[in-house]
């Protein structure tokens, strides 16, 4: 039987007051951590490495995507782009 691993949770509050709790092997959050980044910090890039790399997808390799979700793909690269201070593309070597 393997042996219960570690786990840490980490809350998630939205400007609106809205609630969630996410919780996460803490092996796994120390091993994508880079450098000294902080259990926070290592957990709020891949969240938002996630959205842009979902709402990418669903642009560029989903069916129709509408006006609406191309202008809130456009503005999560823009947010990728500030937080880790390269772009989408030079990050993961996606280009279109």
């Amino acid at each position: 039987m393997v042996e219960q691993a570690d786990t840490t949770t980490f809350s998630i509050e939205s400007e609106a007051g809205d609630v969630d709790d996410v919780t996460i092997p803490t092996g796994l959050v120390s091993l994508l951590a880079e450098g000294e980044q902080s259990s926070a910090e290592t957990v709020g890039d891949i969240t938002l490495l996630s959205f842009a790399s979902r709402a990418h997808h669903l642009v560029h390799h989903g069916e129709d995507a509408d006006e609406d979700l191309v202008a809130q793909e456009e503005l999560a690269m823009e947010l990728f782009e500030e937080r880790f201070g390269v772009s989408y593309a030079e990050a993961t070597g996606h280009h279109h």
